[in-house]
């Protein structure tokens, strides 16, 4: 199955974790699968969903230290142990985001594995994305011997005060004392090193990484992308970095013309990442506004203009976030759906979300736990992503964000609208949702042209609703709109 055209405006991105994905289907199929060996159904039915986009989370091989520290800790077994009751060490193959070497994992099936499926995707119109993990490395990088200075060293006294922080290790002939990553809100992960942008030779070391994997695919989602801002790392290590983001992309666009930066970024931070060169910065903020069901909140952070809008990555669910079918209650789930996907952006999606997955599996593992399937999560994604992939205008059209107004009088219940437009040559679209517990009703004065001297019929492409409505009345007084707790609909407009 091929699939035609140029990747839209608005994309969708598929994330599968790696390992876990390449254990299960070696357990269906009877024989261990290495990347090559995914089967051609498998990569049709991801193509068939309509996705521009997959990111193969955690192909790059992890170590033999930061295995251990994985095994070892207490409090992560016991986070492993919730996700994977029947746990064994061989479950544990260590974070993904330890990373010793950007080589694909032998056991994945190395480099020549990850080309022949990349080659076996583009076939069906499906773009790579892969991890770069630039704040940290592995305990047992080489760097760790044959460049210490790579990395935020320590002292004995910064390892007495914060033991958490820093590591003794052995480099060279001697030992030196390093400070593990992190972020300044939280204590160090033990399973790695911090690196020091404040090095020019660590920055171009780093910018030579960066251009290697972008020779295997077509994108990267860069880990915690906000820690080497100048400012933050500043306020983490005490020492001022030169700006590393945007000599590092336009090197890469240099030698790849549209190669596609994503920035995992937190703290409001994604406009200054997207000024830097960034192509999507993860949306947080709508995630979190969803999850509090704060109607109004939504909208004002939609009110942002479509050039920040448009270059921002909407999720439910990812590998750090809880499952979306466990924390978002059902039918709550489907009005969250349907509002982070038909906004502007790049349209994340993780694999076995639309099962209806509800174990976040840590990214420590390699295997998970067998969930039965959730029918009703199921046929909602498959509609919605067929209504994505079927009405281009949804990924390639103009978007208008629509002012909810009193059905009548004394009722304030129109508050609890989001609603907005979708326009493309004769293509009109309305989607509305009551992001409520509670039945509303509103009036919405569409921003259509042409809409007067005619009567319209308003198909719901999510639903089975059919309307017919006077084109006067759309504009003035507007479409009354009388939805349910957590309803939606998602018209298209045709004349009648």
């Amino acid at each position: 199955m091929t699939r035609q055209g140029a990747v839209p405006r608005y994309p969708t991105l598929l994330e599968i974790n790696t390992r876990v994905w390449l254990t299960r289907l070696s357990r269906q199929s009877g024989r261990r699968l290495g990347l090559a060996d995914v089967d051609d159904s498998t990569l049709d039915g991801i193509a068939r969903q309509g996705f521009d986009w997959v990111w193969l989370l955690g192909v790059w091989r992890a170590g033999a230290a930061g295995r251990a520290v994985s095994r070892g800790s207490a409090a992560w077994r016991s986070d492993f142990q919730a996700a994977l009751p029947d746990l064994t060490d061989a479950d544990i193959c260590g974070s993904c985001f330890a990373v010793v070497a950007y080589e694909v994992d032998p056991g994945l099936g190395g480099n020549a594995g990850l080309a022949s499926l990349r080659s076996r995707l583009a076939r069906r119109g499906v773009r790579l994305m892969l991890d770069f993990v630039p704040n940290h490395t592995a305990l047992d990088h080489p760097w760790v011997a044959a460049r210490p200075d790579f990395y935020v060293a320590g002292d004995e006294r910064s390892l007495a005060a914060a033991p958490e922080n820093y590591i003794r290790m052995v480099a060279g002939q001697g030992s030196v004392i390093l400070a593990h990553g992190r972020d300044p809100n939280f204590p160090g992960w033990p399973d790695t090193l911090q690196l020091d942008y404040a090095n020019p030779a660590l920055q171009a070391a780093q910018r030579a990484e960066l251009l290697a994997i972008a020779d295997r695919c077509d994108g990267v989602r860069c880990d915690m992308a906000m820690l080497l801002l100048p400012g933050i790392f500043e306020r983490t290590w005490s020492r001022t970095p030169a700006p590393f983001w945007p000599e590092a992309i336009a090197a890469v666009r240099h030698e790849h013309p549209g190669f596609v930066f994503l920035a995992e970024a937190y703290w409001d931070l994604e406009y200054e990442l997207q000024q830097q060169g960034f192509d999507y910065c993860y949306d947080k903020r709508l995630y979190d506004r969803l999850r509090d069901a704060d109607a109004g909140a939504i909208r004002a952070h939609l009110q942002a203009s479509l050039d920040y809008q448009g270059r921002l990555a909407r999720f439910l669910e990812n590998h750090d976030e809880p499952r979306a079918a466990a924390s978002f209650p059902w039918p709550r789930h489907q009005a969250a759906a349907v509002t982070a996907f038909l906004t502007p952006g790049l349209r994340l999606f993780q694999e076995g979300q639309s099962d209806g997955a509800r174990v976040r599996v840590p990214v420590h593992l390699c295997r998970g736990p067998v969930e039965p399937g959730d029918a009703d999560v199921a046929r909602f994604y498959n509609r919605l992503l067929d209504l994505l992939d079927r009405h281009r205008v949804l990924r390639d059209g103009d978007w208008t964000l629509i002012t909810p107004g009193p059905a009548w009088d004394g009722n304030p219940t129109w508050q609890d609208f989001i609603a907005f437009a979708w326009t493309g040559g004769d293509d009109r679209y309305l989607v509305v949702v009551n992001y409520s517990d509670h039945p509303a009703q509103c009036r919405l004065s569409l921003p259509f042209a042409g809409l007067q001297g005619l009567r319209w019929r308003l198909v719901d492409e999510m639903g089975s609703e059919v309307y017919q409505r006077d084109g006067s009345e759309l504009e003035d007084p507007g479409l009354y709109i009388d939805l349910g707790a957590w309803r939606f609909n998602v018209f298209s407009l045709r004349p009648d």
